[in-house]
């Protein structure tokens, strides 16, 4: 079993940090996306997407998207559980992960792409096509930034996690937004109490410097 990673990305991190608290460990492949080694076709073949992470499998099966390995490794060994333990908590957790997905990933990487130079022709990661950046789409991402950071304070001052009670993957993908945002200069304001109290809490797991 291969996880085909890029240290740097932040999508690829959230598997990391969660096998770290599974207390699994499996082999690592860095793809180097800096020099576009995940558009060739060797890696191509494994995803055509041009993406990472890819779980392959022994069997050779490649799984993409960090949620879908989570979820692999979640039926593998169920303890501790991160993705929900009874119908109501699953989906709490399944909720708050395409929260992290949809409001807070692709809206800073709305801002990100779309205004640094190196991704000018390159607004979409994995396209075999040039993509240009569209600049309107930086104040989009700002905002919905700021909308994602009010929702999850808000959230947390009623919840001390984010799907309830105990660390999740909703937590993982969150904290993942929340450093990723600082790529475009982007920190949880002062006034966001609730949500720097949690922060400092699941910045300090171990796992979180997987």
């Amino acid at each position: 079993m291969k996880l085909y990673d890029y240290g740097a990305a932040p999508s690829p991190r959230r598997v990391r940090i969660f096998l770290a608290e599974k207390g699994l460990e499996i082999e690592r492949i860095e793809v180097d996306l800096r020099t576009g080694q995940h558009l060739k076709p060797e890696f191509r073949a494994l995803n055509p997407r041009g993406v990472v992470p890819v779980l392959q499998l022994d069997d050779g099966t490649c799984i993409d998207e960090s949620i879908a390995i989570c979820r692999y490794f979640e039926e593998l060994q169920p303890e501790p559980p991160l993705m929900g333990t009874d119908a109501k908590s699953k989906a709490m957790v399944d909720s708050w992960v395409r929260h992290a997905d949809f409001d807070g990933f692709l809206a800073v990487a709305d801002a990100f792409r779309n205004s640094t130079p190196a991704f000018a022709k390159a607004g979409l990661p994995g396209a075999d096509e040039p993509v240009p950046a569209i600049e309107a789409l930086v104040d989009r991402g700002h905002a919905s930034i700021t909308r994602y950071f009010n929702r999850l304070n808000q959230r947390l001052a009623e919840s001390s996690y984010l799907a309830g009670d105990s660390y999740t993957a909703a937590d993982i993908s969150a904290l993942c937004v929340v450093d990723f945002a600082k790529w475009v200069k982007r920190t949880v304001p002062d006034t966001h109490t609730d949500l720097l109290r949690w922060y400092a809490e699941v910045s300090a797991r171990p796992s979180a410097s997987a």
